[in-house]
């Protein structure tokens, strides 16, 4: 028996010794010297890799560590690059008599990481899905090669054909209307088959490739241009990233690198979608590995941020698209579902590299509380998220619920916005909370309706109090639609952005009287805001609402900004002695949005649900 298993061992030997060192990948596909952080972490994938010994001669690089993980097809290759400077670097992969030698580039930085700037409250975010803004480049709508190579814009869950072209072509759309940032849904591969021949994943959050732009879209090199010719316009871009989970057709879920790779390998829990344990006291440990152990859904694998090397690929991720793409901010997809601590040392990390980028975590609970707990620096936290800003959903929460409400004299209507901002004293940072009244994953604030009184004074708030808003596309032309037939039906296609179109609401001609009448009040509105130290640095003071009339005074370097909306139906009026602490001896102000002169000498009147926003 002995000599049997000396023999297979032998033989095995033999066979890893002449068998051809291939490598399919490697991960990062190019990496920056002059990095803050020396470490650099190289996922080699090919057949028997992990056999492999590695070295370099190439000047300033060390080798510091070989991991082998439980597949064998995998080889982590960990770098010491202090001192490296940019060139092209050969790695030499031996296994047995084999020796194969690999170019690697270490590319020079276009600049130092505290020149990227991220977005601010300077900003407004104009959120888009790709895939159901514009086409620009119908060739790329469908490849043979990708596993999904249906693209039928009559199916509201399959694949529209939108492009990163298409964006392109539309950036001057973009400054008409007055926005400044844009935040695109995934970007990255998605190259899985549509469920049933009818679900796809045309919304990006099934990543199969963390490295490559899907070919739908674009390249890599169509996403630097469109980022690039943004920036020449004075637009910033924020790429959404998926840390929590890949897709379930990703290379890591076909060939599993290490039993530890995922949380609940093989689908083995599903989340509850319940965030509350992550910070309840009292919380189980059941209820705690249901939110961040499970899956999102059973295409999308949940990556386990407790594995180091899994952390590290992910962080370097993030700072390869920064350097490589100059995206100016990250949005981050499901944040509390992924580990804690884990995420602190991305957050960490980024921060330390780029001071001045930011990063926004969606945060998908309506308690204020909760919200806070998550900012950086955040009081209520035993530790540092080191997550500069929080997605609003509670204020998301109260502004659709007043929409439909009379507003009392306790907690309806205008009330229920004036009872969320009131506990802004629990954010570390209020100025950097992101405000937002809709997106893809929510009921459009329209609903099936096209009602522009409510809609104004949603707006009229998100773009004046103290916080980061967040538009979503088509708001501005009032597309509307629930998600009571298919999330689709919130994501529908911007009319004008595809061949064939009956109408193109990019222009003026192409919009009917009332889209054109939203168009013109938001575009002046935030036109107006850009650059408004008043909105953007200015002390906020709230008044509860008073009759139904709700009033929020901005103020700063002598200068004063009301935000006036009247919350009942019916005729109110605004009682100017009332808020004489921010009127002072002031006498007139001009309604920005209308450009008339308001009298402050006497109330003013204000017709059903009425919207004013007075400068003096």
């Amino acid at each position: 028996m002995k000599k049997q298993l000396l023999t297979l061992i032998l033989l095995a030997q033999a066979f890893l010794m002449s068998a051809q060192v291939k490598i399919d990948r490697i991960d990062p596909t190019d990496w920056y010297a002059g990095m803050k952080d020396p470490s650099l972490q190289l996922m080699v994938y090919g057949q028997n890799i992990g056999a492999a010994d590695v070295s370099t001669d190439y000047p300033g690089v060390r080798l510091d560590s070989l991991v082998r993980l439980d597949s064998p097809n995998y080889l982590l290759v960990y770098l010491n690059l202090q001192g490296a400077q940019p060139g092209e670097m050969t790695l030499s992969f031996r296994q047995g008599k084999q020796n194969k030698r690999v170019k690697y580039l270490l590319k020079t930085r276009e600049m130092a990481g505290e020149k990227h700037m991220g977005f601010t409250n300077k900003d407004v975010l104009y959120m888009l899905m790709p895939d159901r803004f514009a086409n620009g480049n119908p060739k790329n709508d469908a490849f043979k090669t990708m596993q999904d190579k249906l693209c039928d814009r009559r199916e509201p869950s399959l694949r529209h054909g939108g492009d990163l072209e298409g964006i392109r072509r539309h950036l001057s759309y973009f400054n008409e209307l007055g926005v400044t940032a844009l935040w695109l849904t995934p970007v990255l591969e998605n190259d899985r088959p549509a469920d049933e021949g009818k679900y796809s994943t045309y919304h990006g959050y099934a990543t199969t490739d963390y490295y490559r732009v899907d070919p739908r879209f674009g390249t890599n090199e169509d996403y630097r241009q469109l980022v690039d010719e943004a920036h020449q316009r004075g637009l910033k871009v924020v790429m959404d990233m998926i840390f929590n989970h890949c897709g379930d057709f990703h290379p890591w879920n076909k060939d599993v690198p290490s039993a530890d790779w995922f949380n609940h390998p093989g689908y083995g829990l599903q989340t509850s979608y319940k965030l509350t344990p992550v910070f309840d006291p009292y919380a189980s440990q059941v209820d705690k590995d249901e939110t961040m152990g499970g899956w999102f859904v059973s295409s999308m694998p949940d990556l386990n941020q407790r594995n180091p090397h899994v952390m590290k690929y992910l962080i370097q991720n993030s700072m390869w698209w920064i350097e490589t793409v100059g995206i100016d901010g990250i949005r981050m997809d499901t944040y509390p579902y992924a580990d804690r601590e884990g995420m602190a040392r991305w957050m960490e990390a980024l921060d330390r590299e780029y001071p001045n980028f930011n990063t926004v975590g969606e945060i998908w609970v309506t308690e204020p509380a909760y919200t806070a707990t998550w900012q950086k620096g955040s009081r209520l936290s035993d530790s540092n998220s080191y997550l500069k800003t929080v997605m609003d959903f509670a204020l998301y929460d109260r502004l659709n619920q007043a929409k439909n409400e009379e507003t009392d004299d306790w907690w309806k209507g205008l009330n229920r916005i004036y009872n969320v901002l009131c506990y802004d004293y629990v954010y570390a940072n209020p100025r950097s909370v992101m405000a937002f009244i809709d997106n893809h994953d929510t009921d459009r604030f329209l609903g099936n309706g096209k009602d522009t009184t409510a809609l104004k004074q949603a707006l009229a708030l998100l773009l004046t109090i103290n916080r980061i808003p967040q538009l979503y596309y088509g708001t501005e032309i009032l597309m509307n639609g629930t998600k009571e037939t298919s999330d689709g039906n919130v994501r529908k296609d911007f009319p004008g952005g595809f061949p064939g179109d009956a109408r193109d609401c990019f222009t003026p001609a192409g919009r009917t009287r009332e889209e054109q009448s939203m168009f013109a009040w938001l575009s002046r509105l935030l036109h107006w805001r850009q650059g408004n130290a008043v909105i953007t640095e200015g002390t906020q003071t709230q008044f509860i609402p008073w009759k139904g009339v709700y009033v929020i005074a901005r103020r700063h370097a002598g200068h004063t900004v009301l935000t006036v909306l009247n919350g009942k139906h019916g005729e109110a009026s605004m009682a100017v002695r009332r808020y004489a602490e921010v009127i002072g001896s002031h006498t007139q102000a001009t309604d920005v949005l209308t450009g008339k002169r308001v009298d402050l000498t006497k109330d003013i009147p204000l017709a059903g649900r009425e919207t004013l926003i007075l400068e003096y």
